[in-house]
């Protein structure tokens, strides 16, 4: 603990690189279902092997002309045919219109569509109230897609936009990324679970909830160790356990310098500490190292502390380690503070705000690491630097909450 202790805390910048640094992204690769892919990191680039849309098709329901038909802005034309969508129409012969309806193909000889708000039909007889300019309303070929395009590079974390663009070129399947394994127990005597009968001194375990959820948003095959009691043998045997199967080791508690404190002698013992306590408020004893083969992150054991070091610290080493390449750092806002806060603290803080009626940033009123509430009241957290003081009217950099969780 000495050679930790005497050396001065990392800034979130440094903790962040030393982690980024270390990451060794996934390697095995597997084919699934595209409409299985959902939250998946696609392993290869995918190509696009066909134009979208395949043929000019009409934007709107209406008539396709030949613009040269209807300069005159009230031509009267005769209607030659329908095509509805997934139909194939005939050549249009000049002083005739075809009855389109959205999506469907142009028919050879047409070069636009007018829409059926600026027609009127009488039997079989349309009159073309507007003189449409050559390609009005029709979607070009290739207009989306051209065939041999890259629409998916690798590393990409695959959504619903994704799995749709995949799907319109038909990708029926696609490589990926296995699941990154990780690996949750959670130390503590006082720990219980909800259900159970909460003792003298207990609480109960939100960390649990909080941490599977998490790891569940961003598509990891999670192994629950439950509740480890406070003991470093206890905690030694299950890190060695823990390390024979999984890429991460993630823990909630017991990585401060208390006397029940073990999961840092335990780390020590079993593999190494690469880094131990940030410059970070909430969350300063955060450690990172390595156990066997599979990685090591110690999350504080008070909730909020817990929560934001995942957010900030965790998310982004998850996503290295799955291969993601884009996104890694979450999009901040610069927005107006409507609160003052008069005291700057030496550490990089994370405030829990909510963005007001006015537009403006408002503050939880209690900052403590132990305060849950303050999670699901706010919108983000105001990254607030070092040193830093805030009165009403300032500009301070917003990360929303949104931007995390994925």
């Amino acid at each position: 603990m000495s050679e930790y202790k005497s050396k001065p805390l990392l800034a979130v910048s440094e903790a962040l690189a030393l982690m980024a640094a270390a990451a060794r992204p996934l390697t095995d690769v597997e084919v699934v279902p595209t409409l299985t892919a959902n939250g998946r990191v696609l392993a290869k680039a995918q190509v696009s092997e066909m134009n979208v849309p395949g043929r000019d098709n009409t934007q709107m329901d209406g008539y396709a002309v030949r613009a040269a038909d209807c300069v005159s802005g009230n031509a009267a034309l005769t209607v030659s045919q329908r095509i509805p969508a997934g139909h194939v129409g005939q050549p249009l012969l000049p002083g005739t219109a075809a009855r389109i309806f959205t999506g469907a193909l142009i028919p050879e000889g047409a070069d636009a569509v007018v829409m059926q708000e600026q027609c009127e039909l009488v039997g079989n007889l349309v009159t073309i109230r507007h003189a449409p300019k050559s390609g009005e309303w029709i979607r070009r070929a290739g207009e989306d897609i051209t065939n041999g395009s890259v629409i998916l590079p690798s590393g990409t974390r695959l959504r619903s936009q994704e799995l749709g663009l995949a799907a319109s070129v038909g990708l029926a399947e696609l490589p990926v990324k296995r699941k990154l394994r990780v690996a949750v127990f959670f130390t503590g005597d006082e720990l219980t679970m909800p259900g159970e009968p909460l003792a003298p001194g207990a609480i109960y375990n939100s960390n649990r909830f909080t941490l599977r959820a998490l790891l569940e948003n961003l598509g990891c095959e999670i192994t629950d160790f439950g509740i480890v009691p406070d003991s470093l043998e206890a905690t030694r045997s299950v890190l060695r356990e823990c390390a024979q199967a999984h890429d991460l080791i993630i823990t909630s508690g017991g990585v401060s310098v208390g006397e029940e404190d073990h999961i840092k002698p335990a780390v020590e013992a079993e593999g190494k500490l690469n880094m131990w306590q940030i410059a970070v408020k909430p969350g300063k004893p955060l450690a990172f190292g390595e156990v066997g083969k599979a990685f090591f992150v110690g999350l504080p054991g008070n909730p909020v502390s817990s929560f934001i070091t995942f957010l900030m610290f965790v998310r982004p080493f998850l996503l290295r380690l799955q291969g993601v390449t884009e996104g890694l750092a979450p999009r901040s806002f610069a927005m107006r503070a409507d609160f003052n806060w008069p005291k700057a603290d030496k550490r990089n803080e994370f405030l829990r705000a909510r963005i007001n009626a006015a537009g403006g940033l408002e503050l939880f009123t209690n900052q403590s690491s132990g305060v849950l509430t303050s999670t699901v009241w706010g919108d983000g957290v105001i990254d607030n630097p070092p040193g830093q003081t805030i009165a009403a009217g300032d500009t301070v950099r917003f990360i929303p909450f949104s931007e995390l969780m994925y």
